[in-house]
């Protein structure tokens, strides 16, 4: 290369009120895909337009501003129009930018992307983009020829053409993060003040069956890990040169492999970095860990999800969870036994729920006793398994609205808005049961809840349906929804 091309990053500005209540989320995908860029000798920028909240106009000034070669973002399938609007703007800002589209949704849909978008969309990047990414532009820019690079799509003579898949990266340390290229101040996690907050993962993949979910059919059920002494050394190096003391560990299933687990709970606490931890698990992993889950709390892992997902054992099947009723509630048992916070959800909306099944959910929840529950609607994504038996009953076809909190599944038994209105009065009804018994907490969890609580009602998509039911709550309640915080002090 003549000159060094310089590749933008963007994070797409897509909100659906979910994760900007507890806080503002990293890219991790672009941490590693600029660390392989800038090696191969490209010059990159990370912009988060979502994390900053900014309006087209506002990433319109940035691209012009720092004039890439490339412009790159990243969609689920429920960003997938922010991002193809990100890709029209670069180009209608300058037609020479080559733009490129990743991660879940483009690696399944690309051929209708391309179709109908090949004016904005130069290439898609299938899987891992690590080693993709980099191959692609030299091949790009050298003028070479686009079939020999694995892992993308494009079009070719008017033609949408994809080559052969990629095999994925087997030794994950060997990957170079670009922590420095982190805007750390923008990034924290509310319930934690003044904290600094990171996205982070120890392994990728998933070889788990739930036929609702991308990310087992993205990483073709294979599970790769980074060394516990790797993974352990990259949480030091950011809290030691960017302050950070929070962070969500991204992986699926980080505790698969025992032992490997095992050896990073005990670098953690031998290391005893201020850090807190938040991470998802499987059920099954918990109930297996039940002689060590004290060195889950011991190495700073404050918050666990684990997918309940349905309390009929029909739907479970039907999800493919493979995993039992009784085990989830040994599950959240276990992780309240060791004063970790302990989240779970239900996906809910297949085409026979009806308010009962709905309600006997929210029982169900409240006799597992997690002290954070959400009630999701299923959400058949385009290439998912469970597609094509739910398609007939799809009311809602704007991909926006495919972000679990929207319902796009009409039930036999209930309308769109009749089913969403149950969601609504599940989470409510829970988080009130759970606000009552906030004295019977420990020092922790109290502090905690109350917290996740405030935020729940001010920043969430739950917190309007939370508000119009004011009068029913306690004073407590009513105090905290109105600002007067000042005023709320549950007894120990």
């Amino acid at each position: 290369m003549s000159k060094r091309k310089k590749v933008l990053l963007i994070t797409p500005p897509y909100h659906s009120g979910v994760v900007e209540a507890a806080g503002t989320w990293l890219n991790l995908g672009f941490v590693y895909i600029a660390g392989s860029l800038r090696k191969a000798g490209y010059e990159v920028e990370i912009y988060d337009a979502m994390s900053h909240f900014d309006e087209y106009d506002g990433i319109a000034r940035r691209i012009e501003s720092s004039k890439p070669d490339v412009v790159a973002t990243t969609a689920i399938t429920a960003s997938i129009n922010d991002c193809l609007q990100v890709c029209g703007l670069s180009k209608r800002i300058d037609p020479e930018i080559i733009t490129v589209l990743g991660n879940v949704h483009p690696t399944f849909c690309w051929g209708q992307i391309l179709s109908d978008n090949h004016d904005v969309v130069d290439y898609i990047v299938r899987g891992e983009g690590e080693v993709t990414m980099p191959e692609l532009l030299d091949c790009h820019f050298a003028g070479g020829n686009l079939s020999k690079v694995d892992g993308i799509a494009f079009r070719d003579g008017g033609k949408t053409v994809a080559t052969r898949q990629r095999a994925y990266i087997q030794d994950l340390d060997s990957l170079e993060a670009a922590w420095d290229l982190i805007e750390w101040d923008i990034y924290t996690y509310r319930p934690k003040p003044g904290s600094v907050l990171a996205v982070v993962n120890s392994s990728r993949g998933c070889n788990q069956h739930c036929s609702f979910c991308s990310q087992q059919l993205f990483w073709d059920r294979k599970w790769r890990a980074k060394s516990p002494e790797k993974f352990v050394s990259e949480l030091e190096e950011i809290h030691t040169r960017y302050g950070v003391n929070a962070a969500m560990i991204a992986d699926e299933t980080p505790t698969l492999d025992r032992q490997r687990w095992e050896k990073i709970l005990d670098l953690l606490v031998e290391r005893s970095m201020d850090f807190e931890l938040f991470m998802e698990t499987r059920v099954k992993d918990v109930v297996r860990d039940r002689d060590i889950l004290w060195k889950y709390r011991q190495a700073g892992i404050v918050h666990i999800y684990v997918g309940v997902e349905s309390a009929d054992a029909d739907t479970l099947e039907k999800y493919a969870k493979e995993v039992s009723i009784e085990e989830s509630r040994q599950a959240i048992e276990l992780i309240n036994k060791e004063d970790i916070i302990s989240e779970t959800s239900f996906v809910l909306g297949m085409p026979y729920e009806t308010k009962d099944s709905i309600a006997s959910a929210l029982e169900l929840a409240k006799h597992y006793g997690p002290d954070m529950a959400f009630f999701l609607a299923i959400t058949p994504w385009p290439y998912s398994e469970i597609y094509e038996s739910l398609e007939p009953y799809i009311k809602i076809r704007d991909y926006s609205k495919y972000n679990l909190i929207e319902p796009i599944i009409e039930p036999n038994h209930l309308t769109l808005d009749e089913f969403k209105e149950q969601l609504n009065k599940a989470t409510r009804l829970f988080y009130m049961d759970k606000f009552s018994k906030l004295k019977g907490m420990s020092d922790f969890k109290r502090d905690y809840m109350t917290s996740v609580m405030k935020l729940l009602m001010e920043h969430s998509y739950i917190g309007a349906q939370m508000k119009s039911i004011k009068d029913a709550m306690p004073e407590e309640m009513r105090l905290f929804l109105e600002n007067k915080a000042e005023n709320f002090s549950p007894v120990p």
